[in-house]
C-alpha cells in the first residue's frame, strides 16, 4: 500500500477505488450506486449534466435489479465483458448514462498511457547532452520517437531529395 500511496495520488486511488465498483468480479449481492454516483460528480462533471447525474442514480437502482442479480452478469469476468455484453442484450440503450460511465472508466487507461508514454519518450530523447534543445527541435524529435512505428515507413532518401531541392530554391547572396 506504501508504494501505491506514494506512485499514485489520493485522487488516482479514489478513481480506482470508485470505478472497481463496475466490474462485475466485484459485485456483491448489492450494487453500491452512490459511489458510482460519487465517480460521475467528482471525475467526470462535465460528461453528464445536472439532469442526467439525477437520473443515473435512478437508472443505476434499476440496473441493480434487472441486471446484477442476473445470473449471466455473475458470470462475467471484466469490465469490458460487461460492456460488450451490455450492447449485444441491447441494455446499453435501456441503460445509456450506466452504459456511458462505464465506457469513460474503460477508455481512462488508453488517455493516462498516452500521457506516460510522452513523459517517459521525454526522458529518453531529452538527457543531459541534449539539455539544451530548443523546444522546437525537442517537440519534432520527440514526435518521431513517439510514433516511430509510423516514421519507419517513412523514406529517408525522399527526405534527403526533398531537402537538397529545398536547398537549391535558395537565392545565394551576391
Amino acid at each position: 500500500m506504501q508504494e501505491i500511496n506514494v506512485r499514485f495520488n489520493e485522487d488516482a486511488v479514489e478513481l480506482l477505488m470508485l470505478s472497481s465498483v463496475l466490474n462485475p468480479q466485484n459485485a456483491c449481492d448489492s450494487l453500491r450506486y452512490l459511489d458510482i454516483c460519487k465517480l460521475v460528480e467528482k471525475f467526470y462533471p462535465q460528461d453528464f449534466t445536472s439532469d442526467e447525474k439525477e437520473r443515473l442514480e435512478m437508472q443505476l437502482k434499476h440496473y441493480e435489479h434487472n441486471v446484477v442479480i442476473g445470473l449471466y452478469y455473475k458470470s462475467l469476468s471484466t469490465l469490458s465483458e460487461l460492456c460488450q455484453w451490455l450492447v449485444k442484450t441491447k441494455k446499453a440503450d435501456i441503460y445509456d448514462l450506466v452504459f456511458r460511465v462505464i465506457v469513460l472508466v474503460l477508455t481512462l487507461p488508453v488517455s493516462t498511457a498516452t500521457t506516460e508514454r510522452s513523459f517517459s519518450a521525454m526522458n529518453i530523447v531529452k538527457t543531459r547532452l541534449r539539455s539544451k534543445m530548443e523546444d522546437a527541435f525537442l517537440s519534432d524529435a520527440l514526435m518521431i520517437f513517439i510514433e516511430r512505428e509510423i516514421a519507419k515507413n517513412i523514406c529517408i532518401d525522399t527526405i534527403i531529395e526533398d531537402f537538397e531541392n529545398f536547398k537549391e530554391r535558395r537565392i545565394p547572396f551576391s
